[in-house]
């Protein structure tokens, strides 16, 4: 009782263009008689069959959203309806904002005593378990932004549809259907196909190209595997193809490498109806984005990521670059594709280390947006390491998604999707530090995350069995737990050259708690023990 359910539940009925009611409302309005006579005449426990009734006909309702009395939980029949037919939101309130709200109310009988805050504590200690039982979402209502909250709630039923979605994939994933899912950015939406056998279908690259002329851009690793593949139904179809291969590896994600690409369109006199397709990993998909990003002024490119890291991460949102001797992805642009287009047959070919790398990355999304994912990764990792088909489609799928809203929310990193580079802040200094490509990209995210939550403990956020559960998982995955020691002096320059910071203060990504980013700075002195506690020797 006075938690807002009747404020916030009207609101958020017209917000979803759907009817608000109100269960108490309702039993005064077919009874003619207020709640207060009721308990008083009749009792509680002739209410409570009254409100049981109401509430097994109410449910059975659709397009509705139905504000219940603090007291239908206490009834197990009135419980599994409200469990079973709708999304439940627990409106959680101090026993000092309650009684704030209702201490001039004298509609609610049960607060009609000498001590209400008492009456409220028993009531609390009886009620909040069965809320909690029952509860899809639980909201606090300390905020006194009604609108605010109504927003919150919207934006959790947004990612419990979503997370609804996937776990029915993932009971129903054979390893052999595609996955389809949407990029939303209006007129820059563009889609992504992950499974098996993608690369295989001609025509789903075919539709993604304009023009007459395409120039495929990939490395010396990726070409003999799959170049011919992608570019002969192309030819086939009477399209004439460029074919640029590059140095395979992060060392060569740098300007000469970009320049090489503009050298090759340039003497084919590629024109701005050529599309690029960067076929390869996250250092072909990010120095392609930036080509087609820059020549002409721009020009359409497609995605088509063979390695584990660039699926989950890297080809989807548009982030494209070359790196800088004094800092990772510095030099780049914001430009999208036409189309990702994710292989899972290419990850039979990928070396243990490559998908090791591309893990951290999967497990980089749940950690920071999707607890109940972060759960199942590690349910699974078995199966991951082991190449299921099915396992590594829904985890390229679900990462998809949660990146795929995050750059709906905020494409161009204006806030929200700094959240993504969780881990980064430590691995990009690695990466730096040791030369590119000493480590992986994916290998330095994974000790980054590690080092990234045992700051979190120092700064209370998170307790140390969430640190664990964490570098447990790393471990788990193959990747490296323990960070390069590169000096105190070394790390913090490294770090200070990151596209988060502020005013010259590092920001690092945080969790608060595990599934729930925080972007903040932090005290010096704990930045440097975890420097201490993470390093070797």
């Amino acid at each position: 009782m006075g938690s807002g359910k009747t404020t916030i539940g009207r609101q958020l009925a017209r917000r979803l263009g759907q009817r608000f009611i109100d269960s108490d409302h309702a039993i005064e309005s077919r009874t003619g008689a207020t709640i207060p006579w009721i308990f008083e005449i009749e009792g509680e426990a002739s209410f409570r069959r009254r409100e049981a009734d109401m509430i097994r006909e109410l449910t059975s309702q659709r397009g509705i959203v139905l504000a219940t009395g603090g007291g239908a939980v206490l009834d197990a029949a009135s419980r599994a309806y409200l469990a079973e037919r709708g999304t439940v939101i627990y409106l959680r309130a101090s026993i000092g904002s309650i009684l704030q709200r209702t201490s001039h109310d004298k509609s609610r009988p049960l607060l009609q005593t000498a001590d209400p805050r008492r009456k409220l504590e028993e009531l609390m200690a009886q009620r909040d378990p069965l809320y909690r039982e029952i509860a899809d979402l639980v909201i606090d209502t300390g905020r006194p932004n009604v609108q605010s909250m109504v927003q919150t709630i919207l934006d959790q039923l947004d990612a419990l549809a979503t997370g609804r979605a996937w776990r029915a994939r993932a009971a129903s994933m054979n390893g052999q259907a595609h996955i389809n899912l949407n990029v939303d950015l209006g007129e820059r939406s563009y889609p992504i196909a992950i499974g098996p056998g993608v690369l295989a279908d001609g025509a789903l690259l075919a539709r993604h190209i304009g023009g007459t002329k395409v120039a495929i851009v990939t490395n010396t690793t990726v070409a003999p595997l799959y170049l011919d593949k992608v570019a002969a139904p192309l030819r086939a179809a009477g399209r004439e193809v460029v074919e640029i291969i590059l140095p395979d590896g992060e060392e060569h994600k740098h300007w000469g490498s970009l320049m090489a690409v503009f050298d090759a369109l340039l003497a084919n006199k590629c024109d701005r109806q050529t599309t690029l397709v960067a076929l390869g990993g996250g250092v072909i998909g990010d120095l392609t984005g930036f080509a087609a990003a820059s020549y002409m002024r721009g020009v359409p490119f497609v995605q088509i990521p063979t390695t584990l890291l660039a699926q989950v991460d890297s080809s989807v949102g548009g982030k494209t670059g070359i790196n800088h001797p004094l800092g990772k992805n510095m030099i780049g642009a914001f430009y999208q594709p036409r189309a990702v287009l994710a292989d899972t047959g290419t990850l039979e070919t990928l070396p243990d280390r490559e998908l090791s790398a591309g893990l951290a990355e999967v497990i980089k999304h749940g950690a920071i947006l999707d607890a109940e994912f972060f759960d199942w990764i590690e349910a699974n990792i078995a199966r991951l390491m082991e190449r299921d088909p099915a396992a590594l489609t829904h985890a390229i799928a679900r990462s998809c998604e949660i990146k795929a809203e995050v750059v709906r929310k905020d494409e161009r990193e204006g806030g929200l999707r700094a959240v993504l580079n969780f881990g980064h802040t430590f691995g990009h200094a690695i990466e730096a530090g040791l030369g590119y490509g000493e480590w992986l990209h994916g290998e330095a995210v994974g000790c980054g995350m590690v080092m990234a939550a045992d700051l979190s403990q120092r700064m209370g956020l998170i307790d140390a069995d969430t640190v664990q559960r964490i570098r447990a998982l790393v471990l788990a995955a193959g990747l490296p737990a323990v960070a390069p020691d590169l000096g105190e002096a070394r790390w913090i320059e490294l770090m200070e050259v990151d596209k988060k910071n502020e005013g010259g203060a590092i920001k690092f990504i945080l969790l608060k708690p595990l599934g729930s980013p925080s972007v903040t700075s932090v005290p010096h002195e704990l930045l440097l023990a975890t420097l201490a506690a993470c390093t070797q020797a």
